[in-house]
């Protein structure tokens, strides 16, 4: 038998015609007229070159052929409801599948800590893939190639098949080590510049955002070190009178904040965004949306001057 040929309707009106004994009664079960059940058990008795039902005392009854048919065709009705009421639900405490999570480093100091441990509570049968990217462009690909079900990091470069929703911002702090003659009170524009500046550059550009804010007003900062690697730019400030501009979620997680005294800028800089992003094509499977509400509730703690 050609399977091309079956139509899937014609099962359910099979099924709903063993259970009710009665044309009218299963049209009833399944929401279809009397006229519309008698076609489909005339087009059942075509597919299956027998009465499959005929007239009795007390209703329809079955051939052998249909009683043959009932069992089997009732599973794979059941397998089917089954299948397709699965797509429309997760249950992450019994799931067991993978997901693969693109970071750039920042993303991975703040929330991952507690996305491994939120995961181990409530879906401990969930493996956590994560890989890393630095250029927010990187995030695009991965999530065009499949490469990765998530991205957290700066937002990517525009794309209608990308979606994106923001997760937290990081506003920006100078750090200086304890004891530095200018870590005293409140930092003026004049004493910033006199400083030898370390920028934090992924990109190794010797031009950030302090760089922009001070450019609008004619100015220029002194780089003393430039390095691609944020977390390490606090240890380093601890242990010389550079002075650096970071993100305050990096100082933060650095573990260095006990040696360092964290100023206010004295220029105005826009905080940092970061956002969660995924393509279209996974927008409403219940497994990823699941996840991406688990990140989306996790907790970002803020770092203050001190």
């Amino acid at each position: 038998m050609d399977l091309h040929g079956i139509d899937l309707n014609l099962l359910v009106a099979f099924d709903a015609l063993m259970q009710e004994r009665s044309v009218t009664k299963a049209g009833i079960r399944i929401g279809r007229t009397q006229p519309a059940m008698s076609a489909a058990l005339s087009r059942l008795r075509a597919l299956f070159q027998d009465e499959l039902f005929v007239r009795g005392v007390d209703g329809l009854q079955p051939t052998p052929r249909a009683v043959d048919l009932a069992g089997p065709l009732q599973q794979a009705l059941t397998e089917i409801q089954r299948t397709l009421s699965f797509t429309q639900s997760f249950e992450p405490g019994t799931a067991r599948l993978t997901f693969t999570l693109g970071l750039s480093d920042h993303p991975a100091f703040v929330l991952l800590p507690q996305l491994v441990q939120r995961l181990q509570e409530i879906a401990p049968g969930i493996t956590l893939q994560v890989r890393n990217f630095s250029a927010r462009d990187d995030a695009v690909d991965m999530l065009d190639s499949g490469a990765a079900d998530v991205t957290i990091g700066v937002p990517p470069a525009s794309a209608g098949r990308i979606l994106s929703q923001p997760l937290f911002e990081e506003r920006f702090v100078c750090i200086l080590r304890k004891g530095h003659p200018a870590a005293e009170g409140t930092l003026d524009l004049d004493t910033f510049l006199t400083l030898g500046h370390l920028l934090v550059s992924p990109e190794n550009d010797r031009f950030g955002h302090v760089d922009a804010a001070l450019a609008k007003q004619g100015l220029k900062r002194r780089l003393a070190l430039t390095l691609p690697h944020m977390y390490a730019a606090p240890l380093l400030v601890a242990q010389s009178d550079m002075i650096a501009t970071l993100m305050a979620g990096v100082v933060k997680a650095s573990g260095r904040e006990s040696e360092l005294r964290l100023l206010e800028p004295p220029v105005e800089l826009a905080p940092v965004p970061f956002v969660m992003s995924w393509h279209r094509r996974n927008d409403a499977h219940p497994a990823q949306r699941w996840f991406r509400e688990t990140i989306a509730a996790l907790p970002v703690a803020d770092a203050s001057p001190k």
